[in-house]
């Protein structure tokens, strides 16, 4: 059968310089966006970002929230918006932003490649939700994974766990993209892994320009997936039905 013709042709992200320069190049919304540069692959955090538990954290949430919805005329004795703010609060903090806690980094277990299988193995269309850090919108998308095994191989529960922990969390798609990528390297300790998502940002499609039928895509190639060989047979594939 011919393989089919490889429809995704993104450029590793290989430095800190070419993620920085991919942010930089995107227009603001309006003139009162401020500068969302990345200067870092981790996710910004405080310092004191889990001095209180997540039941204070709720609380605190809770209050705010509340204080929004008042502000925005909302009507809090009523049956359906009374319980609000603490179901927003309970999501945020244990839910869609729970990839924030660095405690609920799932443990990846490693076997032995007792197999002796030295190809790619690639998994496909693992499903992820996310939030565009400035605005906290969702993001909805498509994770492809690829790595070659050193010695070790991992459950594959495992990797689609490792992609939902990154993307519970307010996100860049492009930041997004190289912490899978540099979690699989390192739990698996091999540099041969490669990440495409595939997504759609609300931010895109409900608010600002509204344009609903646009989708981003981004890779990281390491190692062998550098090459043309083995980075054309994992585009092929995940672009394959």
């Amino acid at each position: 059968m011919k393989p089919k013709e490889i429809s995704l042709n993104i450029p590793p992200i290989e430095n800190m310089m070419d993620l920085n320069n991919m942010e930089n190049r995107r227009e603001p919304d309006h003139e009162s966006d401020e500068d969302h540069g990345v200067t870092s692959f981790d996710t910004p955090l405080r310092s004191d970002a889990f001095s209180i538990s997540d039941e204070e954290k709720i609380k605190k949430i809770e209050y705010h929230f509340r204080e929004i919805m008042t502000t925005l005329g909302l009507d809090l004795t009523d049956d359906s918006l009374r319980g609000t703010p603490k179901r927003v609060a309970k999501m945020y903090v244990k839910e869609v932003f729970s990839g924030l806690n660095p405690k609920n980094l799932p443990v990846a277990r490693l076997f032995e490649n007792k197999f002796q299988y030295d190809q790619m193995l690639v998994e496909k269309d693992i499903t992820f939700y996310s939030h565009c850090e400035h605005h906290f919108v969702p993001i909805i998308g498509k994770a492809h994974v690829a790595y070659i095994s050193s010695g070790k191989v991992i459950g594959l529960s495992k990797i689609n766990r490792i992609v939902q922990y990154f993307a519970k969390r307010p996100q860049v798609q492009e930041r997004l993209t190289v912490q899978i990528a540099k979690e699989l390297q390192r739990v698996l300790k091999t540099e041969d892994v490669g990440v495409v998502l595939d997504a759609t940002h609300l931010c895109v499609s409900s608010r600002g320009v509204g344009d609903t039928n646009s989708k981003t895509g981004t890779a990281h190639f390491t190692g062998r997936f550098k090459e043309g060989h083995y980075k054309g047979e994992f585009l092929n594939y995940i672009n394959s039905k």
